[in-house]
Parts: structure tokens; sequence; C-alpha cells
């Protein structure tokens, strides 16, 4: 389950930043993107190492699965909303100090 919260994840935040790019808003969303592909990959590559080697159900269906999606989709948002801070793409603390 946490491979489809990261999916629709990585996939909603793809669209986002094509929209902000054409519309010429830069929000930081590239490293958002990064983030939730590369965790994607990386929950895909660990369903297909569990289903091949170890006989285990390839898409687990559990609150915990579900949980552990929303726990890393909130990791992913962390990460993305810290790095918006830190380089202030908008200028919006620039303006309020100066």
């Amino acid at each position: 389950m946490w491979l489809l919260v990261l999916g629709y994840a990585a996939v909603v935040a793809t669209v986002a930043w094509y929209v902000g790019r054409s519309r010429g808003r830069e929000l930081c969303l590239n490293y958002l993107v990064v983030v939730l592909w590369g965790a994607t990959v990386m929950s895909f590559v660990d369903h297909l190492y569990s289903y091949y080697l170890r006989g285990e159900e390839f898409m687990e269906v559990s609150l915990d699965s579900l949980v552990l999606g929303f726990s890393l989709l909130l990791v992913a948002l962390t990460v993305w909303l810290v790095t918006l801070l830190i380089k202030d793409p908008e200028r919006v603390f620039a303006k309020r100090v100066g």
C-alpha cells in the first residue's frame, strides 16, 4: 500500500512541478519530485524482491502499510518544506527583512 501512496504523490508532485514551471513559479518542487520518485522506485524494488525471493504478496493491503505510506509522505514533505524555507525562491523572507 505504501507503494501506491508514494506513487500517487509522485505523480501529483510531478504534475504540480510542470504546471508551476509553465506559470513561471519556482517552489523547489523539483526536490520533492526527486525524493518521491526515488522513494517510489525504492519501494517498488523492495516489493519485487519480497515477491520473487521470499514469496510474499506483492501488494500488502493493511492499515500498517497505509500508515507507513503516509509517514513516508510526511517525511518527504518535511524535507521539501525545509528546502523551501532555506532556499526561499520567491524571496518571501527577504521582502519582510528588507
